[in-house]
């Protein structure tokens, strides 16, 4: 039973890349919903390892889906590069900025972060070329919106993120991140390069954040800098799912993103006038009750390591 946990991410994912052969339109766009929230939680936890507190998520994530738009439109990429184009994009900014903010730490940091999101929004939301406050359409979205087409690329930004967070999770970056949320002081005088790491894992999660506006931009073809690029729910909905998935792991943030969406989902059907109302108290009581989120209490009733 050594590799039993090998033996069900493999079934796991082989159902999961089937999916469209079994399920509508529908089911899909709704996996596409889950998929977009688990990356966008992971990427924040795997920040978030290092004692850093981002609130520049959506940030990110409408840079990434300019990026997709502006190099679609003008340049003629292609869908796949025009995505590669927004995790570069989001990835060079934040390192690029990461070398003054990573200096600052706790709320500040958090304060900077969600400036920053305000900041390029503001940007898109006054320049001719990004259609000012009115955004702009995408000529023809990826695939030509085959839902199957559209849900494998989603399904493999998903499985990669996961990939990274492992990668973070089984190499000395695991070490480094721990010991500098632990204490900056210990980690630099056992010869941990705080700026180093935190400049790579911050350029590292906000290229996935970027990536993950990008796929965005090409499933529903738009862009709009108010309502919905930078909106504040690509903020407060992943890092909410990441709480009570549990943090500090890999599989928390899924659990949570899984779990919630498909609660938000079907209170939005079941219950159209109050279904907010009802879905904040399900996630006050699920953080309330558990404290150590979903991944903590599974540790403790079996026992298991970090993962």
């Amino acid at each position: 039973m050594k590799y039993w946990k090998y033996l069900i991410c493999a079934v796991l994912l082989i159902v999961a890349v089937s999916l469209p052969k079994f399920i509508g339109v529908y089911p899909l766009q709704m996996a596409n919903i889950i998929l977009i929230y688990m990356a966008l939680a992971l990427s924040w936890d795997m920040l978030l390892r290092t004692g850093q507190l981002s609130f520049g998520i959506a940030g990110f994530f409408g840079l990434g889906g300019y990026a997709t738009m502006l190099t679609s439109t003008y340049f003629g990429f292609n869908p796949l590069l025009s995505l590669m184009a927004a995790a570069i994009t989001a990835g060079l900014v934040a390192a690029l900025v990461g070398y003054s903010v990573l200096r600052l730490r706790a709320l500040y940091f958090a304060i900077v972060t969600l400036a920053l999101g305000e900041i390029f929004r503001v940007i898109a939301q006054n320049l001719e070329i990004t259609g000012g406050t009115e955004g702009m359409l995408l000529k023809q979205t990826m695939f030509k919106g085959d839902a199957a087409s559209t849900y494998w690329v989603m399904l493999a930004i998903g499985v990669l993120t996961i990939i990274i967070s492992i990668i973070f999770q089984k190499t000395r970056i695991h070490y480094a991140s721990t010991s500098i949320r632990n204490d900056e002081i210990v980690a630099a005088s056992s010869g941990v390069n705080i700026f180093k790491y935190l400049v790579i894992i911050f350029a590292v999660t906000s290229a996935i954040q970027g990536l993950v506006g990008g796929a965005y931009v090409q499933l529903y073809g738009f862009v709009e800098p108010t309502a919905t690029t930078f909106s504040i729910n690509f903020v407060l909905m992943p890092i909410t799912m990441a709480l009570l998935g549990g943090l500090y792991t890999t599989w928390g943030p899924v659990i949570g993103a899984v779990l919630l969406s498909v609660i938000a989902e079907s209170l939005k059907l079941r219950i159209p006038y109050g279904h907010l109302l009802v879905y904040g108290i399900i996630m006050v009581v699920g953080i309330l009750w558990f404290p150590g989120g979903i991944m903590g209490f599974i540790k403790k009733m079996f026992k298991i390591s970090n993962q």
